[in-house]
C-alpha cells in the first residue's frame, strides 16, 4: 500500500485549492454566505462541492482496492482517472461560457474510477481475495 497516499496527497492539494479560489471570490465579490445570484460565485461553489462530493468515496474504495493486492498498474491507472476526471470537471465547471466536453469528461473518469474500483471489490469479495 504505497500508491494511493501519493494521489490522495495530489487531490488534497487540489481540494485546497479549489478551497482558496473559492474564499479569494467570496472575498473580492464580498459575499459572505451563499452566492448572491452572482454566477462566478456559484460555479466556484459546485466545483468545491462535487469535489467533496466525489472525491473521499473514491479515495475509498481506491484504499480497498490497494489492500485488496491489486495490480499496482490498475490502482495507479483508477487513481489517474480520478484525478484527471476532477480537474477536467473542475475546469469546465469553472469556466462562464462552459464546454461541456471537460465536464462530460471528468465525470465519465470519476464515474470510471468508482464502478471499476465497486467491480474489482465485488469481484474479490466473490472469490474469496
Amino acid at each position: 500500500m504505497h500508491i494511493l497516499p501519493l494521489y490522495a496527497a495530489l487531490l488534497a492539494l487540489l481540494f485546497v485549492a479549489l478551497s482558496v479560489r473559492t474564499i479569494r471570490l467570496r472575498r473580492s465579490l464580498r459575499i459572505a454566505i451563499g452566492d448572491s445570484g452572482d454566477e462566478r460565485m456559484l460555479r466556484a461553489i459546485r466545483v468545491h462541492a462535487n469535489f467533496v462530493e466525489y472525491v473521499p468515496f473514491g479515495v475509498l474504495l481506491l484504499f480497498l482496492v490497494e489492500t485488496k493486492g491489486a495490480n499496482p498498474l490498475l490502482v495507479h491507472g483508477l487513481c489517474l482517472c480520478l484525478l484527471v476526471g476532477r480537474l477536467a470537471h473542475a475546469y469546465g465547471v469553472s469556466q462562464p461560457r462552459e464546454n461541456f466536453r471537460y465536464r462530460v469528461f471528468g465525470m465519465a473518469l470519476t464515474f470510471t474510477t468508482l464502478l471499476t474500483s465497486a467491480g474489482y471489490l465485488l469481484f474479490a469479495f466473490a472469490v474469496g481475495r
